[in-house]
């Protein structure tokens, strides 16, 4: 298992939405990519910028924010704490 260090946390992005509210269905070529993630591990923080988010946690980020890593087939994403814009 990947294990962030300082402020980095590795977070598992949500698939994109695959049909509308209303019912159309969205094609692959108009997938917006996703801004919404689980938190699967957190760095210990920084001296003087203690980590705010903890594994379990849904977050949201920068739409062009961080690292994307596959491990055993999952796709994940690395990303600072200061990138994370809100915990759902």
């Amino acid at each position: 298992m990947i294990k962030p260090l300082a402020d980095r946390v590795l977070v598992e992005p949500q698939e994109a939405q695959t049909q509308t509210a209303s019912g159309i269905f969205i094609p692959d070529t108009a997938k917006e990519k996703p801004q919404q993630g689980k938190v699967v591990a957190a760095g210990p923080g920084k001296k003087d910028e203690p980590m705010e988010v903890k594994p379990g946690d849904v977050v949201l980020y920068g739409k062009y924010a961080g690292t994307e890593v596959t491990v055993e087939d999952k796709k994940y994403l690395i990303v600072k704490q200061s990138d994370i814009l809100a915990i759902l």
